[in-house]
């Protein structure tokens, strides 16, 4: 066999290739962790991943380097989230219609109205806590516990260093309690104002 000819002094090896139909299929559960988070339209996410395998496919400027895949993907499908709202013009609707949907739940499974209404206040304050941390945040949030991913896989996935993952999550658990505290106070309030209570009537 002939020896292989040498590289020219000052150029690195070249890459090997990287097949991006195995690629996508190996990042995609962290992609729709990520786009999940990004719309709060769980109905949305096949769409975006689509739109985000013809952008990859059709893409004239794909990394080369292995070890820029996930962060290239990372920026994709953020790319197409935005394209996303943009073209259907909406944001996921935050408020829950209690007002009608008590009485049907509580119609349908048979139970306590109030102890129904108090586990949907506590679903909307987590929602509310979640979405109002930055985005970066609760992307890192969602996906070290969705994904159980270590610190350093955070950071490659997402392209960032290592401290910043440790910074982020930290400050995003942070303000996660603190902003549960404040939604659990106002839930109270507006479940039980002051002048009243559950059983203030049968108390008098």
């Amino acid at each position: 066999m002939p020896p292989r000819p040498e590289t020219p002094t000052g150029l690195a090896e070249s890459q090997p290739e990287i097949h991006w139909g195995q690629a996508l299929e190996e990042h995609a559960p962290w992609m729709r962790t990520v786009i999940r988070s990004r719309l709060n339209e769980p109905q949305a996410v096949d769409d975006v991943m689509q739109e985000v395998a013809l952008g990859v496919l059709k893409s004239h400027h794909r990394p080369t380097d292995p070890s820029k895949v996930a962060p290239w993907l990372y920026r994709v499908a953020i790319k197409q989230c935005l394209m996303y709202r943009r073209s259907a013009g909406r944001r996921r609707k935050l408020v829950d219609r209690v007002a009608v949907a008590v009485p049907q739940a509580a119609a349908q499974e048979g139970g306590d109205p109030l102890n129904w209404l108090l586990g949907r206040e506590r679903q909307q304050s987590i929602r509310r806590a979640i979405d109002s941390l930055p985005e970066l945040d609760r992307q890192i949030l969602i996906l070290k516990h969705t994904e159980n991913w270590s610190y350093q896989q955070l950071a490659d996935r997402l392209g960032v260093s290592l401290n910043t993952v440790e910074y982020r999550l930290l400050q995003a658990r942070k303000r996660l309690r603190a902003e549960l505290s404040r939604s659990t106070e106002r839930d109270s309030t507006s479940l039980f104002p002051a002048s009243t209570s559950p059983l203030g009537e049968a108390s008098r």
